[in-house]
């Protein structure tokens, strides 16, 4: 998030696009409540009906991989009234004239016919947005799972720089990190482009720092992605693979294609809390130690850097992730990875990655501290891009956008589009959720989520066993026929592995971030 959680209370507007809140990020959720019933205008931008509607002042429906058409029609229509910000436009930004003009192209009657949605909803929205400040945009992986994901965050962009709502108090492009240490673990490099603090690879400086303090000569080549790695060990490329925290078998799409992948290993090692789908086909399995039973840190959604303090000794024979790696780094004869306790992790993290030069354990003892921190007496920063944007001109810049199709559309064959979601119950593929009696008997099945219009026209009954296909394979669900889901349009988490939805899912990537479009599935469905 370029901003903080606490900036809602004060902001003027709301637009939250691609992100069911109240069920992935249930706390962020009810603050949007909160600030929505003392006063902020709430726009919610999504292809179904969630929860947060309930509380917002305006929805837009818009059809499943349209996000960039709506964004850039809500810029058109925001530049055509004259309610841009000139001033922050010119002072803090470049190419905005080729940006004006491949607005061009996004007309009232294209805006429509691609999203779905009338263009004075269009107007509507765009307006409250650009006039009813601080603006703040809030988006999650319903915009960046598909293959224009990139695209779609660089449209969100453009609307924050359009109207100046970035780099100031309760505006900004906030990300909402789907998992609790996922901003940490790209901070710290758990990227195959960047070393920590997201210093790139290729950099021979970079490269060079880091061989230095590691002992060890470094690859200056950009590595695979999650979705890369899998095909790589289909096609023989990758022999061995050590996997931590991850369950592929229930979260990749095309998930089928994962399990003939595993089973063309020849060494398979989980490093996880339980044996999950995935765990079951390794040669080796390391129990590691829950978030409770190990100190460390968790960066959050915020950028916050936090203390976790065990609450319980490690159970059975587990232990904490940092020790067994460094364990095995020991036993390869890596140097460096001595560390007998988190904190030696930390203060080498501060040495080497310059967004976390000030974080150390004693000043987040008591209050964690956001990056950029960057030595010990930076209190951390509130909002990013204050005065000046982290380019090397310190100016922000607009992306011209074109209009790219999804990769499936519906058609006779597949005549819906099945897109994924998430239950406020369960978590990721459930393997930690599942396990909770309470939790379990709360949601304990999957549904896919059928219009009343569908449903009659495939002849099925509310609570009736299916078959969901896709050209990837069929599932077997139970449906459920749901005003939340428009004609056209269905939908299923993928926390059941009795009806593995992610086996179906499209594996189509985003030419730039490499994330498959799990959002935009062509499929059909018939009645068992």
């Amino acid at each position: 998030m370029t901003n903080s959680i606490a900036e809602i209370d004060n902001a003027g507007t709301l637009f939250v696009i691609g992100a069911n809140t109240t069920n992935a990020h249930p706390v962020i959720g009810q603050r949007m409540r909160r600030a929505s019933q003392n006063g902020a205008k709430l726009i919610v931008a999504n292809p179904k009906e969630i929860d947060l509607v309930r509380a917002a002042d305006y929805f837009i429906q818009h059809r499943p991989g349209s996000d960039t058409v709506l964004l850039m029609g809500m810029c058109r229509y925001i530049i055509e009234e004259g309610l841009h910000d000139q001033e922050f436009i010119a002072d803090h930004c470049e190419n905005f004239e080729d940006f004006q003009e491949s607005l061009d192209a996004y007309t009232p009657e294209f805006v429509e016919e691609i999203t779905g949605v009338p263009w004075e909803q269009v107007a509507i929205v765009a307006r409250t947005f650009a006039t009813n400040k601080p603006s703040a945009i809030f988006y999650a992986m319903g915009i960046t799972q598909h293959t224009h994901g990139t695209d779609n965050v660089m449209a969100v962009a453009n609307l924050a720089l359009i109207t100046g709502q970035i780099g100031k108090p309760s505006t900004g492009v906030n990300p909402l990190r789907g998992q609790n240490n996922v901003q940490g673990a790209c901070d710290m490099g758990g990227l195959p482009n960047v070393y920590p603090g997201y210093q790139n690879v290729t950099i021979p400086e970079n490269k060079a720092k880091f061989e230095k303090i590691w002992g060890g000569e470094l690859s200056a080549e950009i590595g695979l992605t999650h979705t890369e790695i899998f095909d790589a060990i289909y096609d023989g490329e990758i022999t061995a693979l050590y996997l931590v925290g991850e369950n592929p078998l229930l979260t990749e799409a095309n998930a089928k294609h994962v399990r003939e992948a595993l089973e063309k290993l020849d060494f398979f090692v989980v490093q996880d809390l339980f044996i999950s789908e995935t765990a079951q086909y390794a040669d080796v399995i390391l129990p590691a130690a829950s978030f409770a039973e190990k100190n460390g840190t968790f960066t959050n959604t915020e950028r916050r850097v936090q203390r976790v303090r065990a609450a319980l000794s490690p159970q059975g024979e587990s232990k904490p992730d940092w020790w067994i790696t460094s364990q095995i780094a020991q036993k390869m004869g890596e140097p460096g990875f001595d560390f007998s306790q988190p904190s030696e992790i930390m203060e080498e993290i501060a040495s080497l990655t310059p967004i976390y030069g000030g974080i150390s354990y004693e000043r987040i003892e008591e209050v964690g501290l956001q990056w950029p921190c960057r030595d010990a007496d930076d209190p951390g920063t509130q909002y990013l891009h204050k005065g000046k944007f982290a380019r090397p001109n310190g100016k922000g810049q607009f992306v011209p956008l074109e209009y790219k199709k999804s990769a499936e559309i519906a058609d006779d064959e597949y005549p819906l589009i099945l897109t994924t979601d998430r239950s406020l119950y369960h978590y990721h593929s459930a393997t930690m959720t599942r396990r909770v009696a309470g939790l379990e008997e709360l949601d304990s099945n999957e549904w896919l989520k059928l219009s009343p219009d569908d449903a009659a026209q495939f002849g099925i009954e509310d609570g009736e066993w299916v078959e969901v296909y896709s050209r990837r394979g069929k599932i077997k669900v139970r449906a459920q026929v749901t005003d939340i889901c428009p004609t056209g349009v269905c939908s299923m988490t993928f926390h059941f592995h009795e009806s593995p939805t992610n086996e179906i899912t499209n594996p189509a990537l985003d030419p730039v971030a490499k994330i498959p479009e799990t959002k935009v599935t062509a499929v059909r469905v018939e009645k068992i």
